[in-house]
């Protein structure tokens, strides 16, 4: 709790992780209305699902950019017109007319998604650096902070506005004129350079091995969170058969408040019992909360998901900190392998979830989301070491 106590005490770290909320309370209000442009434009679960893949397409496809953009502009000049665009941008799929143009107005998402996403954790980890100071987890937990906010107060909001357009354009004002107040808290912060030392000697994989099983622990749990954060709404509606859609937002909404709460506490528990424990008990919570969720009942999936989000939130964070300190790789480059990974998981999830969806059923999917948890717990128990 030490960081929270720090960033709510000091403006120049409240401003930079409130950019991470800002970027999910547009995630957070753009999913309460998938269900709605879904029915708008007549969408399959599969097409819906490819639109969002037109999302991920344009962050892949703008990703090698964003160092030559922030190496150029400075990094917190770059995160400052990320998240103002980023917000701007996310109007369109909301006003698209087509499933052409939804899908390109979600590629355009994308392209300013992946330049805010790079350039505020570059951000933090430049403050963590120059401060000797470290906040990462807490602005991850920020971030999940964002999304309940997004989720919460457009559940309220989307009884008052009838149409969807003056709702995100509400929420992107609010987002947009905060961050242009605090920015110049970070306006002129850059990279500092980092001489690279050459080694000789061949390409040792070996080293490698131990990445390869936190990559996929991170891309089987991004991937539920990126599943839950576009289809719980759905699954409420279509399999629980909710009384009204204005609760549909709910799911998420428990499902991130307690993603949050377990990112500000996580770093307490972790010194305790250590990261090969946590990301053990992190899965056998989500597992334990699927099972709650294929009930299919309305109360038991609201607690499902919130079980859920607990469980993930722990993950990754530990995660990257055991990337981090695997010998003989550079940190740097370990941890970029680690999220790189998982936050691709974090794309394909909804996507896979649609297509299963198209071809089965639902609540088929979440039987999906559920076998690939016990897979990552199974390895979290017999693969996952710490020396």
């Amino acid at each position: 709790m030490y960081s929270l106590r720090l960033i709510l005490s000091n403006w120049r770290y409240f401003s930079v992780v409130w950019v991470f909320s800002s970027l999910n309370i547009m995630i957070g209000t753009w999913v309460l209305y998938i269900p709605r442009v879904k029915e708008k434009l007549q969408l399959s679960d599969s097409e819906i699902g490819f639109a969002l893949f037109c999302l991920a397409l344009g962050l892949l496809f703008f990703i090698p950019i964003v160092p030559i953009i922030t190496k150029k502009f400075g990094l917190g000049r770059s995160t400052i017109v990320g998240v103002c665009v980023f917000s701007i941008a996310f109007i369109g799929p909301l006003i698209m007319p087509s499933y052409e143009a939804l899908c390109g107005s979600l590629f355009l998402v994308g392209i300013f998604s992946g330049l805010t996403d790079i350039a505020m954790n570059t951000l933090v980890s430049e403050m963590e650096k120059r401060d000797r100071v470290n906040i990462m987890s807490a602005a991850h937990g920020f971030f999940s902070l964002g999304g309940a906010i997004g989720a919460l107060v457009g559940t309220g909001l989307m009884s008052v506005f009838k149409i969807p357009f003056y709702h995100i354009a509400l929420m992107a004002f609010i987002v947009i004129t905060t961050n242009l107040f605090l920015s110049h808290q970070y306006l002129k912060i850059k990279e500092t350079e980092v001489e690279v030392e050459k080694k000789k000697g061949k390409f040792q994989l070996k080293k490698f091995k131990p990445l390869f099983i936190l990559a996929f622990l991170a891309m089987a749990t991004m991937g539920n969170e990126g599943a839950i954060e576009h289809w719980s709404s759905i699954y409420l509606i279509d399999v629980v058969e909710i009384s009204s859609d204005n609760y549909a937002g709910f799911g998420f909404t428990i499902f991130s408040i307690m993603m949050t709460v377990g990112r500000f506490f996580g770093d307490g528990i972790s010194a305790k019992i250590g990261s090969s424990k946590i990301v053990f008990l992190g899965c056998l919570m989500a597992v334990i909360g699927y099972l709650f969720i294929l009930t299919s009942s309305f109360i038991f999936s609201l607690l499902g998901f919130g079980i859920i989000g607990l469980g993930l939130s722990v993950i990754i964070p530990e995660l990257i900190r055991m990337a981090g300190t695997t010998k003989g790789i550079a940190a740097s480059k370990s941890i970029s392998f680690v999220t790189g990974v998982g936050f691709l998981g974090f794309l394909l999830g909804p996507i896979i979830i649609g297509y299963i969806s198209d071809s089965f059923t639902l609540k088929m999917s979440f039987v999906f989301l559920l076998s690939i948890t016990l897979i990552a717990l199974l390895i979290s128990i017999f693969k996952l070491r710490v020396k």
